[in-house]
């Protein structure tokens, strides 16, 4: 697949495993929306898709409610749960043999930028990229098309046919199609295999090694 010259990567389940620091983000700002949650695994489905969407879908939150529960959300995440995150294994080999290679690595990542920053630089991840796509703490850019808009944009505006998203979710399909862009799905991240079946995604991969695999055909 070394007809893919640029490759943008989604962050949360498909560079790094968020799960805690999320989950228990999200615990926290229910519970002060006086909701209480104790199963983190109830709340796994959060992982990737905008946090204003999962709220109104997930708990019927006005847009009113979700942005108040998205404060108390930062509150913990930017103290707490940012770091409460680990990279996958062979992941940064991965990025350094993509590199060496001459591709170009972008990250396309519905998370504020200002916090996917912070992560990537708190696991030595920055340098492997050259260009950083994601949505403002005001929501502007948090659907994943728009995101990968503004990825192109930075990028100079390759040929879609030169690039292929990398995520673990419908959205990073879905957004990636809108483009008329391929879209490499990872099954190791939070989408379930009913969802990136459904999603058809051009190429799955299970794992971080099938992953540099598939990107080395």
């Amino acid at each position: 697949m070394t007809r893919y010259t640029h490759l943008l990567f989604d962050l949360d389940g498909t560079l790094t495993d968020p799960k805690e620091g999320i989950t228990r983000s999200v615990q926290y700002a229910l519970g002060r929306m006086g909701i209480e949650e104790p199963d983190l695994d109830k709340l796994t489905p959060f992982i990737g898709p905008p946090l204003q969407v999962s709220l109104r879908e997930r708990y019927g939150f006005t847009p009113e409610q979700a942005w108040e529960a998205i404060g108390w959300y930062r509150e913990y995440f930017t103290e707490r749960g940012m770091f409460q995150n680990e990279v996958y294994p062979g992941i940064p080999q991965l990025l350094a043999e993509l590199g060496a290679e001459g591709r170009k690595l972008i990250i396309a990542t519905s998370k504020p930028i200002v916090f996917a920053k912070q992560i990537l630089a708190h696991f030595g991840l920055e340098r492997h990229f050259a260009h950083l796509a994601g949505s403002e703490l005001d929501g502007t850019r948090s659907d994943k098309a728009d995101v990968i808009a503004y990825a192109l944009e930075l990028a100079g505006f390759p040929p879609v046919s030169a690039c292929l998203m990398i995520g673990d979710r419908k959205h990073d399909i879905e957004g990636a199609r809108a483009h008329g862009m391929d879209c490499a799905a990872v099954a190791y991240g939070y989408g379930t295999a009913e969802e990136l079946r459904l999603a058809q995604p051009a190429y799955t991969a299970a794992t971080v090694h099938s992953l540099a695999e598939l990107l080395r055909g």
